[in-house]
């Protein structure tokens, strides 16, 4: 069932940002008579879904989701039907209108994916505000992995800036950290900025929860206990651990780095109990826990629920986008970084599916979780804006430069050599496309996705 609403949500989300993508096309061909003759959601090799024709446009859905496109009269596109491109010019066709609106047209598709994505997050925003782990509220500094200190970071350490910016946010902090370069910290009453290790950066990513690798720091006062050991442990509801083995552990971090260190252990435990200091024995499992439920009212206590106005929604949403293209930007530059080799942890439309949110009910039952869902949309839709500016022959961007290069040189490029850069691009968008599905297929029977 997980699965499938999973499934659900992708095919809905990239129908939703596919469609309205060629509509960003396909509209401003219409407003300058250029033919249309086909609008596709998904390919459709060899045979279609669905199709329909209306006026002059045939409408339809293909078998291979993978995208969709508009196929415009007289444009050299990954249809490669070059036989229309022989005849002379016609006036409805794409080649026949001024260069101006040739442009208009290509970026008609990544214009509308940036405006949707503004939409979106000012909606998010609007209506649901933002909840987020307010970084001026750890008190006590953060607790970090073995990668996170490895990167360059000690527990304690309050983030004041990231490459010179202000840090906030916990949840944009710590993917700003694996792109950036420079950290300023607050460290033993000191400023103290340092580079990021490359090499913890490489280490974090190896990691599923890759973004754990820095918490706040709290005390670990008990809840509950889950497990059989911890139910005879001597263990009780509101104790707060304060030591293990004599070295004191006043901090959650800290206790989890010293039962990790007695794997399979029995560890002496001293907690204070309504005010007093009690010692107990207690069992260390083999995954380095207590199999006990933590507190989780400290965790509570540096969230920050911020609400906007429809008049602070707006810019908070084209602040939003940027962000998220700026992320999605600056993920490159670690993606091709020797040390990092972040391409070893790119995933593909397998690995999406499988992270695609979900809203788990206390009963046990799975749903959707919409505002999740509309902010991978928006995420996903500034991604696909980006992706299609890059110049390569086959995608936007690639028409963009040949269209530019025109308007500035004053003649266009030969036809010829149009169609064979887009008989190139297509071949490397095809090959790309199977290596990334092959190494989605590839981490699964790794058990590494």
């Amino acid at each position: 069932m997980e699965i499938a609403i999973k499934l659900f949500q992708f095919i809905l989300s990239i129908s939703i940002l596919v469609i309205l993508h060629e509509l960003g096309h396909f509209l401003p061909a219409k407003w300058f008579k250029t033919k249309v003759e086909k609008f596709y959601l998904f390919f459709d090799p060899w045979f279609s879904l669905v199709k329909k024709k209306v006026g002059e446009t045939e409408y339809g859905i293909g078998w291979l989701p993978f995208g969709g496109y508009v196929k415009i009269a007289g444009m050299v596109d990954e249809s490669m039907d070059t036989e229309q491109l022989k005849q002379p010019a016609q006036p409805w066709e794409f080649r026949a209108k001024p260069a101006w609106q040739r442009l208009i047209i290509m970026l008609g598709g990544v214009t509308v994916n940036f405006f949707l994505a503004w939409l979106i997050y000012s909606c998010l925003s609007l209506f649901n505000g933002e909840m987020y782990t307010d970084l001026t509220k750890f008190n006590n500094g953060i607790g970090v992995t073995e990668a996170g200190r490895k990167m360059g970071f000690q527990n304690g350490d309050k983030i004041i800036t990231i490459d010179g910016k202000p840090a906030e946010r916990l949840e944009n902090a710590s993917i700003n950290i694996l792109l950036g370069d420079n950290v300023t910290v607050l460290r033993n009453g000191k400023e103290v900025t340092f580079p990021v290790n490359k090499d913890g950066v490489a280490e974090v990513l190896k990691q599923k929860e890759a973004k754990l690798y820095i918490t706040p720091r709290f005390p670990m006062i008990i809840d509950s206990l889950a497990s059989p050991t911890a139910k005879v442990s001597g263990l009780t509801k509101g104790d707060k651990v304060v030591a293990i083995n004599g070295k004191q552990t006043p901090f959650f971090d800290e206790v989890s780095t010293t039962l990790l260190e007695n794997k399979g252990k029995t560890v002496n435990i001293e907690v204070l109990r309504n005010g007093k200091p009690e010692t107990v024995s207690a069992s260390v499992g083999k995954d380095g826990k207590l199999g006990v439920s933590v507190d989780q009212k400290a965790i509570a206590d540096v969230m920050t629920d911020k609400k906007y106005s429809f008049g602070e929604a707006i810019p908070r949403g084209f602040e939003r986008s940027i962000e998220a293209l700026t992320m999605q930007v600056k993920q490159f530059k670690i993606m091709f970084n020797s040390k990092i080799q972040g391409y070893k942890n790119v995933g593909g439309p397998i690995a999406i599916v499988k992270n695609m949110p979900v809203d788990r009910a206390a009963d046990g039952s799975i749903g959707i979780n919409w505002p999740a869902f509309w902010s991978f949309t928006a995420m996903f839709s500034v991604w696909l804006a980006f992706l299609n500016l890059i110049p390569i022959p086959g995608l936007d961007g690639g028409h963009v430069i040949f269209t530019l290069y025109e308007m500035i040189v004053g003649k266009p490029v030969p036809q010829k050599v149009l169609e064979n850069a887009q008989m190139i691009g297509v071949i490397f968008l095809l090959g790309l496309m199977l290596v990334i599905f092959g190494s989605d297929i590839f981490k699964i029977f790794a058990g590494k996705l």
